[in-house]
C-alpha cells in the first residue's frame, strides 16, 4: 500500500511541475502575442490596400505593356511557400499549415507533383523538418527567418521567388500560411503570389482610375517589387501572430487538464491513504483481541 502511495504522490509532483510549465508558457506566448498582433493589426489594412491597388493596375493595363510579374503562362513548374514556426507546443497550428500544403501538391498540382516540378520553399522550421523528411524538392535558404524576423530578412525570400519566376524556374508561386483573426482563431489559406492576380470584377476593375506621376511604366516597374515585397511580410507577420495565439490556447488548455489531473490525483491518494489507514487499524484492532484472547 505504501509503494501505491509512493507511485501517485510522484505523479501528483510531476503533474504540477509540468502545471507550472504550461502556465509559464501561457503567460510568455500572451505577451509575445501582443506585440505582434499590433505588428498585423497595424500592417495589414496598408498591405490590403497595396495588393488591391496593384491587382487593379495590372487588369487595367494594355496588353502591349511588358509585367513579367504577371505574365499568365502554362503551368508547368509550382513553387509553394508554406509558413509555419520553429517551435512546437502550439495545439495543430503547424499540422494544418503542412496539411494544407500537402493538398495544394496531392490536388491542385498533382499533375505537376507528378511530374517532379513542385518544389517548397519552408518559412520556419517544422515546416522545412517535415518535407525535407518525407522527400519533397525543399530550398533551405530561407526556413530560419523567424530566429531574426526583419523586413530585410523576408524581402530576401521574396525576391527569390520573383527572380525565380522571371527567369521561368517557376510558373506559378503561392504561399500558405495562418490569417491570424484573434488568439484562439487562425484561417489558413493558400494565397496567389505569382503571377500577379488579377481583379475578376469588370467594374471595380473600370472605376479604379489612377492618375500617375512620373509615368504609369516607371511607378509599376519601381513599386510592384515593393508591393510584393511587403505581401511576404504581411504573411509572415500573420503566421507569426497566430503562433503565438494558438500556442497560448494550447497551453491554457494544457494547465486546465492539469487541474483536472491533479483533482483526479488527489482523491485516488486520499481514498489510498485512508485504505492504509483503516488496513493498519484493523491489524492493531485483530492484534489487541488476541492478546486479550
Amino acid at each position: 500500500m505504501s509503494g501505491q502511495l509512493k507511485e501517485v504522490r510522484n505523479r501528483i509532483k510531476s503533474v504540477t511541475s509540468t502545471q507550472q510549465i504550461t502556465k509559464a508558457m501561457k503567460m510568455v506566448s500572451a505577451a509575445k502575442l501582443r506585440r505582434a498582433q499590433d505588428a498585423i493589426l497595424q500592417m495589414r489594412p496598408y498591405t490590403q490596400k497595396l495588393q488591391e491597388m496593384l491587382s487593379n493596375i495590372v487588369s487595367s493595363t494594355s496588353a502591349d505593356m511588358d509585367l513579367p510579374l504577371a505574365e499568365e503562362r502554362a503551368v508547368e513548374r509550382v513553387l509553394l511557400i508554406p509558413i509555419t514556426s520553429d517551435r512546437g507546443l502550439c495545439g495543430a497550428y503547424n499540422a494544418n499549415v503542412i496539411k494544407m500544403t500537402r493538398l495544394a501538391i496531392t490536388e491542385k498540382f498533382a499533375a505537376q507533383h507528378a511530374k517532379g516540378n513542385v518544389s517548397v520553399l519552408p518559412i520556419g522550421k517544422k515546416g522545412f523538418e517535415y518535407f525535407l523528411r518525407h522527400g519533397y524538392k525543399v530550398i533551405d535558404n530561407y526556413w530560419n527567418i523567424f530566429s531574426d524576423l526583419t523586413f530585410e530578412n523576408v524581402r530576401d525570400a521574396a525576391i527569390y521567388a520573383q527572380k525565380a519566376f522571371l527567369n521561368k524556374e517557376f510558373d506559378r508561386v503561392e504561399i500558405v500560411y495562418s490569417q491570424f483573426k484573434n488568439a484562439a482563431t487562425q484561417i489558413f489559406v493558400s494565397e496567389p503570389y505569382l503571377p500577379i492576380p488579377k481583379v475578376e470584377n469588370a467594374e471595380t476593375t473600370k472605376s479604379s482610375d489612377f492618375i500617375y506621376e512620373p509615368s504609369k511604366e516607371l511607378l509599376i516597374q519601381e513599386l510592384m517589387p515593393k508591393i510584393l515585397n511587403t505581401q511576404v511580410y504581411k504573411a509572415v507577420l500573420d503566421a507569426n501572430a497566430s503562433e503565438h495565439g494558438a500556442r497560448m490556447t494550447a497551453m491554457d488548455k494544457a494547465s486546465e487538464n492539469a487541474n483536472e489531473m491533479l483533482r483526479s490525483l488527489k482523491i485516488s491518494y486520499n481514498r489510498a491513504r485512508q485504505a492504509a489507514i483503516t488496513t493498519e487499524l484493523t491489524e492493531i484492532v485483530s492484534g489487541a483481541a488476541a492478546l486479550q484472547g
